[in-house]
């Protein structure tokens, strides 16, 4: 299959897939290769007789909705937040927490094989577990595809998924197994890894940390963003923090959301705002398992 052809068929199927084009331009590439995988197990030759399949066989479309998911991840992906998070947010997410005898709860949405997660695990421990006696650290990690879900929980990884962690961080929090790193158990037992597709399903809240990069305000349509960032911010506790990817932007709407004037991936709620943490919204997003058929797939041209 020709990218040309690729690209028209993910310009007629995103959409109804309620994904957006644009931000699959630069990563079509990995979709690409998988649609061009699955018309070949099922023995056609041409993009347009997959088209049909999907014009009559409904569950194709769960089956390209899972190609669609990007998986590229890396330790410290994005270097400046997680030196603000450790410098300022942690710090003082901490010091709130053990003024009130609790523990401080992160959630990162997407979190693919768990490189973003078990950064932050690492990263708190620093912050939290050695400077302070009460406030203990709870990651939950979250993502829809099952074969990245146990690559998390092998917590096992390449060289160059490391390549841009502090020096230090090698000997103090990796285990050598053959060519890969490990994470040492004592940062693995702060992150409880869950198979949840976030346009269904969320972990309960209050949360005073959400990680939401690179997913939902990049490749969901406008209006399917604003339905999951709400239901986000209602997780949130006041005076809580989400974090969103380098080149994302916030739909249109009220969301309590301000950005930090040092790094505008980080975002604060507002202290007058109330978390829920048990809710169902209008988009059928709850805590536990949904009913939701998360495609809606339009069939007009």
């Amino acid at each position: 299959m020709r990218d040309t052809e690729c690209v028209a068929f993910l310009q007629w199927a995103l959409p109804r897939l309620n994904m957006r084009w644009p931000g699959f331009r630069k990563v079509r590439r990995q979709v690409c290769k998988r649609v061009a995988r699955r018309m070949k197990e099922l023995g056609l030759e041409r993009v347009d007789q997959y088209r049909e399949i999907l014009d009559t066989e409904s569950d194709e479309w769960k089956l390209l909705d899972a190609a669609c998911r990007i998986t590229i991840s890396r330790f410290y992906r994005d270097k400046n937040v997680f030196d603000i998070l450790g410098r300022d947010v942690l710090p003082a997410l901490a010091e709130k927490a053990d003024e009130e005898s609790r523990s401080v709860r992160c959630w990162c949405a997407g979190c693919a094989s768990g490189e973003e997660a078990y950064t932050l695990a690492i990263l708190s421990d620093k912050v939290i577990s050695q400077a302070y006696s009460t406030a203990k650290l709870e990651i939950f990690a979250t993502d829809a595809d099952p074969h990245m879900i146990a690559r998390a929980k092998d917590a096992c990884f390449s060289p160059g998924s490391l390549k841009d962690v502090p020096s230090n961080w090698l000997a103090e929090a990796f285990t050598t197994n053959g060519l890969e790193y490990c994470v040492k158990p004592r940062f693995r037992r702060t992150v409880t890894i869950l198979l949840q597709d976030i346009r269904r399903e969320m972990p309960d809240g209050p949360f005073d940390l959400v990680l939401c990069r690179n997913l939902v305000l990049t490749y969901f349509e406008t209006s399917l963003q604003s339905k999951i960032l709400t239901a986000i911010t209602e997780r949130l506790r006041p005076e809580g923090y989400l974090v969103i990817g380098a080149h994302e932007t916030l739909p249109a709407g009220e969301f309590e959301l301000e950005a930090l004037d040092d790094c505008h991936e980080i975002l604060r709620r507002g202290s007058d705002s109330k978390a829920s943490p048990h809710i169902k919204d209008q988009a059928g997003i709850q805590s536990g398992r949904a009913t939701l058929d998360l495609r809606q797939v339009k069939h007009d041209d």
